[in-house]
C-alpha cells in the first residue's frame, strides 16, 4: 500500500475526492441510477488534474469506484430484501457466472493501459447512452427472462463489463430484466445483489491486478484508492438528496434523456482524449 505522499499533495488529493463524491453524489440523484457510470468519469478527471499518473488514473477511476460500491450495494440490497422486492432465485442463477465474469475482468484489468480501458468505458457508456436517449417502454424481447445457459451467458457479460466500467451493474441488469417483461421495481431491486456479485470479486481482483503498481495515489491498495473510498462514501449521502429534489421537478422521460446525454458527452470527451 503506497502511503506517503507530502502534506500539500496529500490535501490536494482530499479536496479532490470530497468534490468528486460531492459532484457525482449529486448527479446520482439527480439521474436516480448513475453510480458508478457518474462517479468514475468525475474521479478520473480530478485526478488528472491533480496529475496522478495518466498510466494508472483510470485503472484507479474504475477499482475505486467499485471499492464504494460494496457498501452501498450490500445496504441497498438489505433493504430491498426486507420488503421482498428482490428476485432471489434470479440471483441464485447468476451468482456463479457474475463473479466470474468480475474476475475475468480484473484479469483483462490487469494487463490493459489505461486508454484502453478508457477506450471500454467510452464504448459501453455509448451503448447505453443512445439506450438512454432512444428508449421504450415498449420495448421488449420476450415476456420472461431467458432459462440457462442464455441467462449465465447475459450474467457473464455483465460482471465482466460492469467491471471494466467501474459499476455495480445496475444500468445493465436494469435494462435487461425490463427487456425481458420483469416490473422496473424488481429490476432495481435485484440490481443491488448483482451489484454484490460483481463489487466484491472485482475489488479483491483489483487489489491483486494493481499490487505493486508504480505510481499510484497515496493510501492506494492495489489500484483501490482507500483515501477515495472512505472519504466519496459519505459525501455522496449526503450530496444524493439536493439531486433528489432537482429530480422530483423532472419527467422520467427527461432524466433518461439527461443520463443519456451525460453519458454521450463523457463519451466523446474520453474518446477526444484518445484520438485528440
Amino acid at each position: 500500500m503506497e502511503l506517503t505522499a507530502d502534506w500539500g499533495y496529500l490535501a490536494s488529493l482530499v479536496l479532490a475526492l470530497l468534490a468528486s463524491g460531492a459532484i457525482a453524489g449529486f448527479l446520482a440523484g439527480v439521474f436516480g441510477i448513475g453510480g458508478g457510470a457518474v462517479l468514475v468519469p468525475i474521479l478520473y478527471q480530478f485526478l488528472s488534474i491533480l496529475g496522478v499518473d495518466p498510466s494508472v488514473c483510470m485503472h484507479v477511476s474504475v477499482a475505486t469506484s467499485l471499492g464504494i460500491v460494496v457498501p452501498t450495494s450490500i445496504r441497498s440490497f438489505l433493504a430491498h430484501k426486507a420488503r421482498g422486492a428482490v428476485d432471489l432465485k434470479f440471483l441464485k442463477d447468476w451468482a456463479i457466472p457474475v463473479p466470474i465474469g468480475a474476475i475475468v475482468a480484473t484479469f483483462v484489468a490487469a494487463y490493459v493501459s489505461g486508454a484502453e480501458l478508457k477506450g471500454i468505458f467510452a464504448g459501453v457508456a455509448v451503448l447505453i447512452g443512445l439506450r438512454m436517449l432512444f428508449n421504450r417502454d415498449s420495448w421488449r424481447f420476450g415476456n420472461d427472462i431467458p432459462a440457462n445457459p442464455t441467462r449465465a451467458i447475459f450474467g457473464f457479460v455483465i460482471g465482466f463489463f460492469s467491471t471494466l466500467m467501474g459499476v455495480g451493474g445496475g444500468v445493465m441488469n436494469n435494462t435487461f430484466m425490463t427487456l425481458f417483461g420483469r416490473p422496473i421495481h424488481q429490476a432495481v431491486a435485484t440490481s443491488s445483489g448483482v451489484g454484490i456479485l460483481i463489487s466484491v470479486p472485482a475489488v479483491i481482483g483489483l487489489i491483486w491486478a494493481g499490487w505493486g503498481e508504480a505510481n499510484l495515489p497515496p493510501f492506494s491498495l492495489g489500484y483501490i484508492n482507500m483515501l477515495g473510498v472512505i472519504l466519496v462514501i459519505p459525501v455522496t449521502i449526503f450530496c444524493a438528496p439536493f439531486g433528489v429534489r432537482v429530480a422530483h421537478a423532472l419527467s422520467k422521460r427527461a432524466m433518461e434523456i439527461s443520463f443519456g446525454i451525460f453519458l454521450l458527452i463523457v463519451a466523446a470527451r474520453f474518446a477526444w482524449s484518445l484520438w485528440g
